[in-house]
Formats: C-alpha cells, structure tokens, sequence
C-alpha cells in the first residue's frame, strides 16, 4: 500500500475549478471557450473574449510551440492591473489548438510546499505513517508502516494493539476515532501508548494524529507512529527522580520518609519495595559500623508496599526486626553505595545462602528479579530499600539500578535530616524535663503537681516551664511561662528565666514587681543574643498564703489561671494580662482573691488550649468543662494533670503543653499567734513572755530559749529603728516561724562585730540559731521571718 497519488481530472495542483484558468484556443491563438474561473480570474466575460487573440495575454507562438519555458507568466486583467499566473500548456491532437490553464502564483506555490510535506512525510524512515479514511479504513502507508522483510506491519497500522500506558487514557483505535470525530490532533508527548502486539519486547510507541479535511465530511485521518522505547525510559526515570525531589524529604520523620519512599517506588520500579533502618538511627543515634551481611548489621523493617494487595504474612512484617544475613561479597559494595541486583530467584537464595527461614522471610513465593539499594548520605549507610518484581517479568536493567541508587540517595538524605532533627528534638527534651522541677510537691500551703508534654512532629521542643516555690512563712509560689520559639535556645532561655524568677521569688517581691524586673532580664537577654531569633516570653506568677488564705497574681501576656472549688464549679481568674516580657516600660497589675482550702488552682500554657480537644469553635470553656469533670477532691493531682494533657486525640501538638495544679490548704488558726506591741521598750519583756506562754501551749518547750533570744533582738531593733508600733506573729507548721513586722524601709545587714564593738551581733545570732532567716517589704514597712525545724516523733 503506497502513498495516495494526486487525483486524475483535477488542474495543476489539485485546485478547485473557480480557482484555475482554462482557454481553449486555435492554431491561430483565437479563443475558443473561455471557463468561468477564466472570467473570475481575469476579468472578461466569456463572450467578450471568445473570438479574440490572446496575443495581450499569451503569445500566439509560445502556444504554437507547444512548451512554455517556466511556470509563472504575468497576464492583464481587464481593470488593467496585473496577475501572475502559474500556467501550463496542453496542446490538442491535430494541430487543432490548446488548452492553457493556470492558477493563482500563490496558491501554486502553497500547492508545492504540501506536496513536499506530504512527500517528505511518507519518506521518513523512523516513522510509520498511514492514512485512514473515514471509516478508519487504511487508504495509503509509508514503507516503514509495511516493512518489505514480512515482519508484520508497523504499528500505525495496528492501532488496536496499542494499549494506554498511563490510566485514563484510550487505546490507539480509541485515540484516532477521537481525532476524526473532534478535530483535535493529539501529539507523541500527549499520547504514549505501548505496543502489546510486539513479539520481542515491551515498546513504547508515541502516537500523533490528525484529520484530514474538514466537517462534516473529512477525507480521513492520519496516524504517525515513533518508537521511543529508549526515549522512554529516560525520560520515565527523569520524571520519578522530579517526583522523588518532590516527595522525599519534606518530612523530618524518618518511618514517614520511608512510606514515602516505598509509595514512590511500587508500582513504578515494582510490584513490592520494603524499607529498614537501624534503630539507633531510628533513635537519632549514629548509624552502625557495619553495614551490608555482617552479623551485627541488625535492622528494623518500618515500611512496605505491595502493588497487589497487603504484605505477605509469612515475610518479615513492618516493625519487626530483620534475621542476620549471610555476609557475602556481594553486600560488601553497599558500604559505599553501591546497589545489589539478582536477575532470578535462584539468585536471590544464594545470596541467603539457600537458608529456608531466611527465604521465607526474605523472598516473596512469586519472586522474579529483586533489587536493593543502600540509604547513602554523607559516607553514612542509614538504612536499606529492595523492590521485588512478581507479576513484572521483566528483568532489572542498569538503568533501573541507577535509578535506585539516585532516589535512595534522596531519600537517605531525608532520613539524616529527620535524624538529626530527633537527635536535636531529644536533647532539648532531656534538657528541658532536666530543668523542669519535681513533677509534684507538698507543702504546708499546697499539693502541687506539673505536667509537661513537649511538641511533637516536626514542631521542635518549645520553652515552656512551670515551678512551685516555697517562700517564707509557708506561702508558696506558682510559676507558668512560656519563651518565643523553639529549639536549644528557647529552652536555653527558659533556664535562664526559671532561675531569675527563682533568684526574684527568694527576695519576696509582689508578683507585679517580679514580672517588672523579670522583664528587665529578657531586655538584656535579648541585647545580648546573637541570634536574629527574637527573645520574648509569656508568664503567670502567683503567690498563696495559708495563713490568710489569700492570693495574688500578675501576669504577662499570659492565658489566666482557673479555679476549681471543692464543689467542683470552675471560674477563670480575672487577671490582666499585661504586655509580654521583653516589651519593656510597661507596668504589670497584680489582683488578690481569697481561696476555700480545697480549691484546685490551674496554671496552664497557651499549647494547651490549641490542642484540638480544647479548640473548639465557638466554646472557650471546653478546659472548665474537662477540669470540673475530672478535678474531683478525692484524686490524685498528677493523675488529673495526666488526663487533661492526653485527653485530646488530635495530631501532634505544634507546641508545648504545660499544666501546673495546685491543691491549697489553710494552716489553721489555732497554728498562728499574733501580736501588737507598743514602740516602747518595756514591750520586749511582754513580747518574751507571750512567746513562752504560746510556745507552752503548743508543747514546743524545747524551742523556748532559742524563740526568746530570737524575739528579744527582732523586737528590740524594731522598737530602736522604727519608731512605731511593732507586729510579732508565730506559726506553727513544719516549722516554727517567727515574724517580727515595722514600718521601717531599712534593709537589715548581716554583719560580723569587732570584739570592740558593743552591738551589731544580735543578726548574727540570730542566723547561728534558726535554720533560715530573712526579709521582705510589704506595702508599708518590712517583715524580718526566722524558721526553726520543729523535731517530729
């Protein structure tokens, strides 16, 4: 079947007859009959040119001549302009005249350059070319289409054998119906179709398509077929090496890593791809010396994809361990990369060394080719990826162990990256539960009891801290802050700040005067930081008195506390929040609320009302709710604390979470003795005997003389220096305490006397003889406490 030739009939060029000038002249040069494209053309009418010379048109001898030395020859019309004419003489037989045609130059030279496509077409050698008529009936082909050594016609010709190798798409039959139906030509790069029909091997055929003529009656359609096998197959490991860029790596999750990494490579490369990776590398640890067969080279099977249904149950299953492998020398390359290829099964068992266990859970039944590719980055063998073809029977080739090799590397890369990030992410987390106190506490003022869940995924442990700190006179102190960021510095700088609020607890400040000077510290933190990371922090700092049961809080751009009352109602305490630390220049309000002894305080993070149990549209009490079902008198603080954190079920926190409970209690009055006592110094000797009296009654005799010496120097320097009434009060809990207030600003010194000196060593005694000892200012005036342990039974 050759390429269609021009139709017989037809004028130079196959033209329409509206298109060609046809005159039929005499021996003489007279027009005989004169065409209607004659008249179109050039203007005469037919009877006005019948009976004249075309001598102001052609000449008389050219005619007679019979030839014409070129193709293009300028004629007149009648308006007077001129037209150049492609045009051919046919003499008639008999010496009776002849017939000139011509066409438009334009439309000649158009008609030429299809030819030439045309013809050029049909020679190409690399191309199957045939055309089809619209019953998709093959009207002409060209000799690669029908090779001459009866090997079968080419695939142009054989449409229906040509099945879609990606989904969605039609056959070959199916593709070129389409052309002929819409119009629309389809290209090679648009449509890859294989070639089921070829007897030696699995070909690639790019198929291009388009009609010819027009609708609604088109002369047929035209099919060019390219093989583009090896084409293919580069630029099918071109696209999977793009999409493993794409995919592999954004995690900072190694087994998330390694699913992408069997997800990309089944079903492309195969029908079956297992990952496996040492745990130390899981745990963000170095990977093991050995690599390859050697014994010790044990790893964790974490991911595996099956292109035909779930993962055989008799071959190792994702998060069991690999049996040891024969050391063999073909696993010895895979210490520097290198990949391990058996083209059968047999192949395979001897690298097992023909172990039944080892075959059963190695090798799939159905095994035909296996391939395997060390995780190689950075000189480090991080893990191992095979891919198994089953119900693929052909073999792998170096190309596709190149192409292994290229996207385990991509993702071994990934998986050091997610190994450091755990390694960094476990460091800040043993860091920062190493600076965090004591999970719970117990005191004379309150249970205690923190909680604190780090940020998972690819969140880095934040800066959170909570703290409870006991202070003079049995009050304690309630702490929750939380630094901008995360990482090794946040967590740096929360230790930085949990030691300046211990540092500031220990001189007895209001909360709103702490958080003044806590503010300073992150200025100068801040000033001090290299890091283009900005430094800032939230913090809630509270501080509760049993003996009055009142409680005070300020904080700094921090979530309030709540309040659970022995009756299990919740309310929010109203607290300012104030300006974050590190703001500077803005000053903090403190409010006071009286507490019932029972009543559970909440001191929480910010993280923990993101968790998507607590951040619900449209409910803020979601926490209250939660805390009053779960913050009953008779339960464990820590218990309560633990339930609240891991109620919710959502993803990984991308923050923090920090609870901090807080159970107060109430030293009762019969626990507390106070005092008024005159500016006078009479009032020392009654200031010693109540003291004794109320020592008496509490059955601390044995602190007597140590009390009495103590209140005598406390008293007795209030009454010289401050000029005004003087406060004595005792309590009476884990230890004995002594507190001696005036309205005196002045700072008392510790200092060591010169045996000259008459006074300056009542202090100095006074440290000798208690256990602790110290001051605090109040609204007006100073408190100078002193503690002595009380021995138990």
């Amino acid at each position: 079947m050759n390429a269609p030739s021009e139709a017989p009939g037809l004028p130079p060029g196959g033209h329409a007859a509206d298109d060609v000038v046809a005159v039929v002249v005499d021996r003489s040069g007279t027009v005989r009959d004169w065409s209607g494209g004659a008249e179109r053309l050039l203007g005469y009418p037919a009877g006005e040119a019948r009976g004249r010379s075309l001598r102001g048109l052609l000449s008389p001898e050219r005619v007679r001549a019979h030839t014409y030395p070129g193709p293009v020859r300028t004629v007149r019309h009648r308006a007077g302009h001129r037209l150049d004419l492609a045009v051919r003489v046919l003499p008639l037989g008999g010496a009776q005249g002849a017939v000139v045609l011509g066409v438009p130059a334009g439309a000649e030279a158009t008609r030429a350059m299809h030819e030439a496509v045309g013809r050029g077409l049909f020679d190409q050698e690399r191309m199957a070319v045939a055309v089809y008529d619209r019953h998709l009936r093959p009207v002409g082909a060209n000799r690669t289409a029908e090779p001459g050594d009866g090997s079968g016609p080419a695939a142009a010709l054989r449409l229906d054998d040509l099945q879609p190798v990606e989904e969605g798409q039609g056959t070959g039959a199916e593709t070129v119906r389409e052309v002929l139906a819409t119009g629309a030509a389809v290209t090679g790069t648009d449509r890859m179709l294989r070639d089921a029909g070829s007897p030696d091997r699995d070909r690639i055929i790019a198929l291009t398509s388009a009609r010819l003529g027009t609708a609604p009656h088109p002369a047929g359609v035209l099919a060019v077929t390219v093989d583009i096998s090896d084409g293919y197959e580069i630029w099918r490991h071109l696209e999977i090496v793009h999409e493993a860029s794409k995919r592999l790596g954004g995690s900072l999750d190694i087994t998330r890593t390694a699913q992408e990494l069997v997800g990309l490579l089944v079903p492309v490369l195969g029908d079956m791809a297992s990952v496996e990776i040492p745990d130390d590398v899981l745990r963000g640890g170095e990977p093991p010396r050995y690599t390859g067969g050697h014994p010790e080279n044990v790893m964790r099977r974490i991911a595996v994809r099956h292109a035909h249904g779930p993962w055989p149950p008799g071959m190792v299953q994702p998060g069991s361990w690999l049996p040891p492998i024969p050391e063999r020398p073909e696993m010895a390359g895979t210490e520097c990369g290198r990949s391990v290829m058996t083209a059968t099964r047999r192949d395979a068992e001897r690298l097992l060394g023909h172990d039944p266990l080892l075959m059963d859970l190695m090798l799939p039944d159905d095994m035909r080719a296996s391939l395997g590719a060390p995780l190689y980055a950075r000189g480090m063998v991080l893990g191992y990826v095979t891919v198994h073809r089953t119900l693929d029977t052909r073999p792998f080739t170096a190309a596709d162990a190149r192409l292994l090799r290229e996207i385990a590397t991509r993702a071994a890369l990934g998986v050091d990256n997610a190994r450091r990030f755990t390694r960094e992410h476990q460091v800040s987390v043993h860091l920062q539960r190493s600076l965090l106190p004591q999970g719970s506490t117990d005191t004379a003022a309150a249970q205690t009891a923190g909680v604190y869940r780090p940020a998972s995924g690819t969140a880095s442990v934040g800066g959170d801290w909570f703290d409870a700190i006991p202070l003079s006179s049995q009050r304690i102190a309630l702490v929750v802050g939380d630094v901008v960021g995360h990482g090794l510095q946040a967590t740096a700088t929360m230790a930085r700040l949990r030691t300046a609020v211990q540092t500031l607890a220990d001189l007895d400040l209001p909360p709103d005067d702490l958080l003044v000077r806590l503010d300073d510290v992150v200025l100068r933190i801040a000033e001090e930081s290299p890091s283009s990371q900005p430094i800032g922090a939230t913090c809630l700092y509270g501080v509760y008195d049993p003996v009055t049961r009142r409680c005070q809080f300020a904080a700094a751009g921090h979530p309030a506390p709540l309040v659970v009352r022995p009756d299990g109602t919740v309310r929010r305490v109203d607290v300012v929040p104030g300006p974050p630390l590190g703001v500077g220049g803005l000053p903090f309000e403190a409010v006071e609320l009286e507490l019932e002894p029972g009543s559970v305080l909440a001191l929480h993070s910010d993280g923990l009302t993101r968790l998507d149990g607590y951040a619900r549209a449209g409910d803020e009490d979601v926490l209250a709710k939660q805390l009053a079902a779960v913050c009953r008198p008779d339960r464990d603080l820590h218990d309560v604390g633990r339930e609240i954190v891991d109620a919710d079920r959502g993803p990984a926190p991308a923050d923090d979470v920090t609870l901090l409970l807080a159970r107060v209690r109430e030293i009762p009055p019969g626990d507390t003795a106070a005092w008024r006592l005159p500016s006078d110094p009479a009032a020392v000797a009654d200031a010693r005997r109540e003291v004794l009296r109320q020592l008496d009654d509490w059955g601390l005799a044995e602190l007597a003389f140590t009390t009495e010496l103590i209140v005598s120097e406390l008293v007795t320097n209030a009454i010289r220096y401050a000029g005004e009434a003087v406060g004595l009060r005792l309590i009476r809990g884990q230890s004995l305490i002594c507190e001696v207030s005036d309205t005196s600003n002045s700072q008392p010194r510790l200092r060591r006397a010169r045996t000259t000196d008459e006074g300056g060593r009542g202090l100095f005694l006074v440290a000798n003889l208690t256990s602790r000892w110290g001051s605090r200012y109040g609204a007006s005036g100073k408190t100078i406490w002193t503690e002595q342990p009380i021995d138990t039974p």
